[in-house]
């Protein structure tokens, strides 16, 4: 091989590249070696000496940087992505990132690639890795052969700094291809129970890593500009090693590095022990795995197994504020969209989240909560309400947990609510009207009056040991935004938002034991449907699902079937207001039912004296049930008080009274018990009709 040296090495060696590129691999490798003395002496101890020459000192790099450079060709190898031009820039980097503090350090770095953290933790040794090492040595070791590739193929070498790999000749390509495949290692079933059996056998740290770096390359498998570890040929390996990276993470996890839970039923993060130290970005880059897979993943099964898993590792993770916020996005994304089951799941691994002793995190968890909520029910039917209350109900869940820090949020957000309505209030016009007219005001008063009254109920007083929730003080500025959005606008076409509201009051006055007056809110629709001077028209249409509406159609107004849906509905609420525990448990009931009784009867008085198309029988019948019940349950109460022999003076005893009263004997609440079941029987008659459930297919 005495041949002269080709015109593009002498070019190559002239422009000053060949010593740059030398002088950042010898740079890269100190790094490299105080990287590894930081971490404990892992890494094998390797002596350099200084009077070295270059191949030696390439020979070494090429063994502390085989894993980096694993998955590549010959070809590729040599095409020298490793000798560009801006690599002293990048040697640049890495030392100033690894001359930070050790905290700056892991903060700063936990994002990197995921080869190089893996990389960081442990020199790993799979299948593959020896017989590219070998390659690579040979690359190396053989400066004539070097040469013989340079004279035949004189591209090879030729890049620029966009393009790390030179371009070859067709049979160059195919090479370089045959051979990526054959470095390559396929996972096999047999490799994946060895490591499953050392990770249940000894709890083994390195099979976990060469499991999640194979998890690594089954979340990026179909990705071209990603350089793999593995190959997988097989569904069933990868379902099976998706499946045993979920499961046996945490198991290992708690195993070697154990977090603490506290009575309250927060946690604390991990001591930060030097095992921690070094596994904490291996678990970093997995976690960001699982989430890159999430979104790939369309089975449901999968999705609630990966929230399951992913929820025990949160405590590993609340170090990296960037890993929690894209974290929390992911299952509130779920959460807000999935499948039922599947939102459980995601919803679980917030309110995990939300066990942090972190308030930052706490508050973090709560905000992006409640925006996902009122986002998603910006418009309501049939079909989306019943996922709206299950995110309702359970976002209440997670802001009951903390009473302290859910105050500070539900103070703002109700002064949000205040600040539309005063706006509203003030301008009066159409646009004004629209900011409180709408879904999502109406299903926030819903939600914070839910909030509240899961906060301030008996049940949850008694788990407190009696002290008072901070949220019962937001119960009087809750009641007066609600009932300032009632009255805003009154006529026919609003009473459907009218009676949203005063079902949101009605649930928050029976579980906080409130007294709020919402009779005068709902005898006006009552008395309106009874009205003489109303003329209702006769129509076809279907009944009004008060429910799924807060504005009613154009076409329903002055309409018999509105008329009647509108007087059963305000007299069913007015039922169950007048039964509820602040009303009919009062010892003044008698008393306050009496100008209801007075009103009614006059307006049924004036259903009645109407003629022919005039006529409402329906309308009175419904309102003279209402209030045979109402005066019965007057009675009641009357026969109830009747041995009372303290004076109304005496608070304390009228309490206890009160307190000893079973109010679900009253008549009024059997008749509402009773109204109840035959609604929800009607409802899901509804439900049945809308699906098509009743329908059979005959031959």
């Amino acid at each position: 091989m005495g041949k002269k040296a080709a015109k593009s090495t002498r070019k190559f060696a002239a422009s000053g590249q060949l010593k740059k590129t030398i002088q950042a691999r010898r740079k890269f490798r100190d790094i490299k070696k105080k990287a590894e003395k930081r971490k404990g002496g892992k890494g094998k101890e390797r002596e350099v000496h200084e009077d070295e020459d270059v191949s030696e000192d390439e020979e070494q790099d090429v063994e502390e940087t085989s894993g980096k450079f694993k998955g590549m060709s010959v070809d590729d190898f040599l095409g020298g992505g490793f000798m560009q031009g801006d690599s002293d820039e990048e040697g640049s980097q890495v030392w100033e990132a690894m001359s930070e503090d050790e905290e700056d350090e892991e903060e700063g770095s936990e994002y990197a690639d995921d080869n190089e953290s893996f990389a960081d933790v442990d020199d790993l040794e799979d299948e593959g890795e020896a017989h590219l090492m070998e390659l690579s040595k040979l690359a190396e070791k053989d400066p004539e052969f070097y040469k013989y590739l340079q004279e035949n193929d004189r591209e090879l070498l030729e890049f620029s700094l966009n393009d790390a790999n030179a371009a070859v000749d067709e049979d160059g390509d195919e090479d370089a291809e045959a051979m990526e495949e054959d470095t390559t290692p396929v996972l096999t079933k047999e490799i994946l129970q060895r490591w499953q059996k050392a990770l249940l056998d000894h709890r083994s740290l390195k099979a976990l890593r060469k499991m999640l770096i194979a998890f690594r390359s089954a979340a990026h498998m179909n990705e071209e500009d990603q350089v793999l570890a593995w190959r997988i040929d097989s569904s069933t390996v990868y379902n099976k090693l998706v499946t045993t990276a979920l499961r046996y993470t945490p198991v290992v996890l708690e195993h070697h590095c154990p977090y603490r839970s506290l009575p309250s039923g927060k946690f604390k993060a991990p001591t930060q022990t030097n095992k921690w130290k070094t596994l904490q970005k291996l678990i970093l880059s997995y976690f960001h795995n699982v989430l890159h897979l999430m979104g790939q993943i369309s089975d449901d099964d999968m999705l609630r197994l990966a929230f399951t898993e992913t929820a025990k590792l949160v405590p590993y993770v609340t170090s990296s504020r960037k890993t929690v916020k894209a974290y929390l996005k992911t299952c509130l994304n779920y959460w807000s969209s999935a499948e039922d089951s599947v939102r459980i799941s995601a919803f679980l691994s917030v309110r995990r989240l939300a066990a942090a002793t972190d308030e930052s995190i706490v508050d973090l968890v709560l905000k992006n909560t409640y925006l996902t909520l009122v986002r998603s029910c910006k418009s309501t039917s049939a079909h989306t309400l019943p996922a709206i209350n299950l995110m309702k109900n359970s976002a209440s869940e997670l802001f009951c947990a903390d009473h302290a820090a859910s105050y500070q949020h539900a103070f703002g957000y109700i002064r949000q609510l205040a600040i539309h309505l005063r706006n509203s209030m003030k301008t009066k016009t159409k646009e004004a009207y629209k900011q409180v007219y709408n879904w999502q005001y109406v299903h926030c008063v819903d939600f914070w009056a839910l909030v509240i009254a899961r906060a301030c109920d008996k049940q949850t007083l008694i788990e407190r040991g009696g002290q008072e929730s901070e949220l019962k003080a937001l119960i009087y500025p809750l009641v007066q935004v609600a009932l300032g959005a009632a009255r805003l606008i009154h006529n026919a076409r609003s009473f459907p938002f009218h009676l949203h509201i005063v079902r949101s009051i009605l649930h928050l006055t029976r579980h906080t034991n409130t007294y709020v007056p919402l009779a005068p809110y709902l005898l006006p629709i009552l008395t309106s449907t009874l009205s003489a001077s109303s003329k209702p028209k006769p129509s076809t249409l279907r009944p009004l699902d008060f429910e799924t509406h807060i504005r009613a159609p154009q076409q329903y107004l002055k309409t018999r079937v509105y008329n009647e849906g509108l007087a059963e509905e305000s007299a069913f609420l007015l039922a169950e207001y007048l039964a509820s525990p602040p009303v009919q448990g009062s010892i003044g009931f008698p008393e306050v039912i009496v100008p209801i009784v007075l009103l009614l009867r006059k307006a049924i008085k004036g259903a009645k004296g109407a003629q022919g198309k005039l006529a409402k029988t329906k309308e009175a019948g419904i309102a003279k049930a209402l209030v045979d019940r109402i005066e019965e349950s007057g009675r009641w109460a009357e026969q109830k008080r009747k041995g009372v022999v303290f004076a109304p003076g005496k608070m304390g005893e009228v309490e206890r009274w009160e307190e000893s009263l079973k109010v679900e004997d009253s008549p009024l609440a059997r008749y509402v018990k009773v109204q109840r079941k035959a609604r929800e029987k009607r409802r899901k008659l509804v439900e049945k009709a809308r699906e098509g459930s009743d329908e059979i297919l005959e031959d």
